[in-house]
């Protein structure tokens, strides 16, 4: 869609055609910045699973924001860490070609969690990323609701001294205070071109891919250390069927039978209780009630073995540039 305007040329009123504003929007910080609980904000509704335990994101999740004016496609990524096996590698490349695919960057630094910044701005693999691209880079302090207003102030004077950052914005992901303003920032830093998507889209995902990120958040809420880690959840079979509920198979993949033990738990108790908070959330999103059926296997090493990160769809993104 077009917007229109008039413009006076010498008293005469001719029309003038300008094309909305459109791009991509990489959304960057460190493991429980607030990037995906930031995405769901921009957009008025919960699209990426936030957790408390941080490394909760492992693919880039592609949020679309659509007005008669503008189109923000944003690009949530996995928290930047130092990788110490191949999926963790995977993550992290995903973290690249989303940086390269990028109109504008966003790095969302945590005040509670990195009340001085260093953090994050010293973070070598965030500093090389931003180093290397000549975009428009945004800073979002976030979660100003767990600092005071002074401390805030120091922080934004330290970070401007560097002219780093095109702007500096306090923000609270969790309570959605001052998104309007990075919408705004954002707009008008995106170049003018015709949308990607149609307005009703918000998300390039398909309802599977979802479906079995409800599943991961709810085990990243209900089991502790390294299980919620070791897990990976696939659909293997998701059938809409007409006047009876769909019908979703999901297999949880772990890499030992002593996890496999504890997701199910005993008689069954734990893996049920997973089940039946999945399904609640999977049908508020879907808008539609569904049987799902939960089966846990055992694939050792899964989070190195290329061929089985290949096949969940963890291959490397082909770089464009």
């Amino acid at each position: 869609m077009f917007v229109s305007i008039f413009v006076t040329i010498k008293g005469i009123m001719i029309l003038k055609s300008m094309k909305p504003k459109v791009g991509y929007v990489t959304i960057l910080g460190l493991p429980n910045a607030g990037k995906s609980t930031l995405l769901n904000a921009l957009l008025g509704q919960k699209l990426s699973i936030t957790t408390s335990k941080p490394q909760t994101t492992r693919k880039r999740i592609l949020g679309i924001l659509s007005d008669e004016n503008y189109q923000i496609i944003f690009l949530d990524t996995p928290g930047i860490l130092k990788p110490v096996y191949l999926l963790q590698e995977k993550m992290m490349d995903a973290v690249v070609q989303s940086v390269k695919d990028a109109d504008v960057i966003i790095l969302i630094l945590d005040v509670a969690l990195d009340p001085g910044g260093e953090k994050t701005l010293k973070n070598s693999f965030i500093y090389d990323l931003l180093s290397k691209s000549k975009k428009p880079k945004i800073l979002l302090l976030n979660k100003i609701d767990l600092s005071t207003q002074q401390h805030i102030s120091g922080l934004i004077d330290k970070v401007e001294k560097t002219k780093y950052f095109r702007k500096i914005i306090p923000i609270s992901s969790k309570l959605a205070y001052n998104v309007h303003s990075v919408i705004t920032e954002i707009i008008e830093c995106l170049p003018e071109g015709s949308k990607f998507y149609p307005d009703d889209i918000v998300a390039e995902k398909d309802e599977r891919f979802f479906v079995s990120e409800i599943i991961r958040e709810k085990i990243f809420e209900f089991y502790k250390d390294e299980v919620p880690y070791s897990c990976e959840v696939v659909i293997a079979d998701f059938k809409e069927r007409e006047g009876r509920k769909d019908f979703i198979q999901a297999e949880i993949i772990v890499e030992k039978e002593s996890q496999k033990g504890i997701l199910i738990g005993k008689g069954g108790a734990a893996l049920k209780k997973v089940g039946e908070e999945s399904r609640t959330s999977i049908e508020e999103f879907l808008q539609r009630q569904v049987y799902l059926d939960l089966h846990v296997k055992v694939k050792s090493k899964w989070r190195t073995d290329e061929k089985m990160l290949k096949s969940f769809g963890y291959s490397k993104e082909k770089d464009n540039e």
